[in-house]
């Protein structure tokens, strides 16, 4: 297992924001993460859906991404561990002539991420495709199965959220389809992302989870934040639903960037914009 001392997180984090964690391990067993996790760890996956707030973390920091990887195929269900990049496990799915993961294509993150915040994109959830999940409790030291029925998948959410758990892997079920067809869907996506999205600067994608009957990036436009800039961070000119990191940006100049468009769309529009995006 690698571990790693005053290990600056800009690289771990999709903000690029400057933190150190004292002492930052990377288990690649289950056994390995079984002995540096507890209640107080600081788990990071793919760092795609989360601003850091702190300067220094003296909490351990314990990665679940890449080390802690791998794809198991039964049939048309895949077992796949929570470090397991999305890109990557699309594309596997691609070359095995499997449906249902199209729209995960070229977006950041892994699945253990996915899995606890039920990330969804072109009306699909996330959850719409797990059948189990299996997860580490820090708490009592234990590893268990919880079935979909059990998960209880919500908007943006799930019974892990409650929970100070870690995943350990993802059962999914998906269709046979045609491979051409999956690589068209795949690339299609692609293009639309890069067309609509701000990818020319680092960002965690949406920050505000979307109000039934609204759209966040058309709110905070009318509300004539976009382009709006505080220190290092910008609410992006070409998508107002991203925040991105524009030059050094700090997590005080995102968050206040936070504050500053809930103030503002809650007196024009009487809307309390909820954060997707989790403060660590």
């Amino acid at each position: 297992m690698r571990i790693e001392t005053n290990l600056d997180l800009a690289e771990y984090n999709s903000y690029r924001l400057h933190s150190i964690a004292e002492i930052a391990y990377f288990p690649d067993t289950l056994e390995e993460l079984k002995g540096v996790v507890d209640r107080d760890s600081i788990i990071i996956g793919g760092g795609c859906n989360l601003i850091l707030t702190k300067e220094v973390y003296t909490n351990p920091v314990v990665f679940i991404k890449n080390n802690y990887s791998g794809i198991k195929q039964n049939g048309n269900t895949l077992i796949v561990k929570a470090g397991t990049d999305l890109q990557a496990l699309s594309e596997y799915a691609r070359d095995h002539s499997l449906s249902g993961l199209e729209y995960y294509y070229d977006i950041p993150g892994c699945v253990g991420g996915a899995t606890i915040m039920n990330a969804g994109c072109n009306g699909q959830a996330w959850g719409d495709l797990v059948s189990k999940v299996t997860i580490f409790d820090a708490d009592d030291q234990t590893v268990s199965t919880i079935s979909k029925k059990d998960m209880h998948f919500e908007y943006r959410g799930n019974v892990l959220k409650d929970i100070k758990s870690v995943v350990l892997d993802v059962e999914l079920m998906l269709k046979p389809g045609n491979r051409a067809e999956i690589t068209s869907i795949m690339e299609s996506n692609k293009r639309q992302r890069w067309a609509k999205q701000p990818r020319n600067y680092p960002s965690a994608g949406s920050v505000f989870k979307r109000p039934p009957g609204f759209y966040v990036g058309q709110m905070i436009t009318e509300v004539g934040l976009k382009g709006y800039r505080i220190g290092g961070a910008m609410i992006s000119d070409k998508h107002a639903g991203f925040i991105v990191n524009c030059g050094n940006a700090t997590a005080s100049d995102i968050v206040a960037l936070i504050k500053l468009a809930q103030t503002r769309v809650k007196e024009c529009f009487n809307i309390d914009l909820e954060l997707e995006q989790r403060l660590v």
